[in-house]
């Protein structure tokens, strides 16, 4: 197999020429958010917070831009939604769907309809607007902590940007 010098150059610690401007937007503060956050910023990921309920962001500890009002989101945004159970949900992704961000995401088991269809529906959102919302996100590897869904969640965001499948086929 041959290796790109860029490639190994990179590994070491070199900055990435190639690499593309990139925001996370984790929606709801929430310890799957917290690691996300985290672990995006090492990923090179520009980091937002977006909680509604400023006093519900201090429960993310991490150096990230916290707001309360969801940012403007554009091609370099992939959103993820970290708690399908908050009243908001469908007013949140109804806005950043309008914002035209490059990949949106809501976590939730996948054996069932996720509660963002009937959300959205009920807010009159085209059906193919509600089908631009992923669920399940990330790659499956049987996560079951916050921190395995963060790791999970940001892998198949990678792939996705990446053009790839995610797992072990090449």
């Amino acid at each position: 197999m041959t290796v790109e010098p860029d490639a190994c150059a990179v590994a070491h610690g070199a900055p990435d020429p190639d690499a593309d401007e990139r925001t996370l937007v984790a929606v709801f503060a929430s310890p799957v958010a917290r690691y996300l956050l985290s672990y995006a910023a090492d990923l090179g990921y520009r980091t937002v917070l977006f909680e509604p309920d400023a006093a519900r962001a201090t429960d993310v500890q991490t150096a990230c831009d916290i707001r309360t009002v969801l940012p403007g989101l554009d091609k370099t945004a992939d959103v993820v939604v970290t708690d399908h159970h908050r009243a908001e949900l469908g007013v949140v992704l109804r806005d950043a769907l309008a914002g035209e961000p490059r990949w949106v995401g809501v976590l939730g088991n996948p054996r069932h309809e996720g509660p963002h269809v009937a959300a959205l529906t009920g807010l009159g959102v085209a059906p193919g607007e509600i089908a631009r919302v992923h669920r399940p996100v990330g790659l499956n590897i049987g996560s079951r902590k916050p921190a395995e869904i963060a790791i999970a969640v940001l892998a198949g965001l990678l792939a996705d940007r990446n053009g790839k499948p995610g797992g072990f086929e090449f």
